[in-house]
């Protein structure tokens, strides 16, 4: 049986303790919406699946959101149907059930990641879109210097795209590159602002900073506030403030499916 914390969060991370200022932090950037919309192509009814507070549900089509978390599905805006209370793992549908099914920065979280692909190529006929980080890609990122548990913590969640492959069989991946003013507050959208990561809502609603003990990130934000304040990061990182964009981790897989 798959663990569910208090508010119904699955997998391994307690989105009741950590998700409290998600919708503020996590705003869809309107760059990687369109990655996904023209990836889905024309499909007309879509399913989401551990669609958190919403981010990247297209409006222009019929979406059917799935989300654990009873905080974040408090978070969803008004404009946007409620999600219904469930896992990847279990999808409560018919088989060929939708067009098109797509997830976004949440496979790494589901307990068990292959069951959760193969319950989305069953409910979708067309298109699977998966927004995710490919965890060899990581360490391009200067926070593996400051905070390396944190990199590391992502690199053993997110499961490789060979083994989404693995389940999925053909699959397309694009890298998308991370715009300096992304509104998407992962890690990397602060490749050029290292200052967010100062601010404690802001490591949170990345949940790779709740696999690291409360000392050990202290200490890494301690290094990081230093290193901003005397001009050692600047010395080593500082063209990143002006850097249009950043070719991170950041992937977007399609598996094809039937033609739509």
């Amino acid at each position: 049986m798959n663990r569910r914390h208090e508010d119904g969060s699955a997998g391994d991370t307690n989105y009741g303790r950590i998700g409290v200022a998600y919708s503020t932090y996590r705003q869809p950037d309107p760059r990687f919406a369109a990655a996904i919309v023209e990836a889905i192509g024309g499909a007309r009814t879509v399913l989401n699946v551990g669609a958190g507070a919403g981010s990247y549900e297209p409006t222009d089509r019929d979406v059917t959101s799935v989300e654990p978390s009873a905080s974040m599905r408090a978070q969803r805006p008004s404009h946007l149907p409620p999600a219904i209370d469930a896992m990847a793992e279990d999808l409560p549908f018919p088989d060929k059930a939708f067009d098109a099914a797509m997830t976004t920065f949440s496979i790494h979280q589901w307990s068990d990641v292959a069951a959760g692909l193969s319950e989305m190529r069953r409910v979708a006929r067309g298109p699977i879109v998966i927004m995710t980080e490919d965890p060899d890609l990581l360490d391009r990122f200067w926070l593996a210097c400051y905070a390396p548990q944190v990199i590391t913590s992502s690199a053993r969640r997110y499961p490789s795209i060979a083994s989404i492959a693995e389940v999925l069989g053909e699959v397309e991946v694009a890298n998308i590159p991370i715009p300096l003013e992304c509104v998407d507050g992962f890690n990397e959208a602060y490749y050029g602002r290292p200052e967010m990561l100062l601010d404690p809502l802001a490591r949170t609603s990345c949940s790779a900073w709740s696999f690291v003990d409360e000392p050990t990130a202290a200490s890494y934000v301690e290094r990081l506030a230093s290193d901003l304040a005397d001009g050692t990061w600047d010395r080593k990182y500082g063209h990143l403030r002006i850097q249009p964009a950043f070719d991170g981790s950041l992937v977007l897989i399609v598996s094809r499916g039937e033609p739509m």
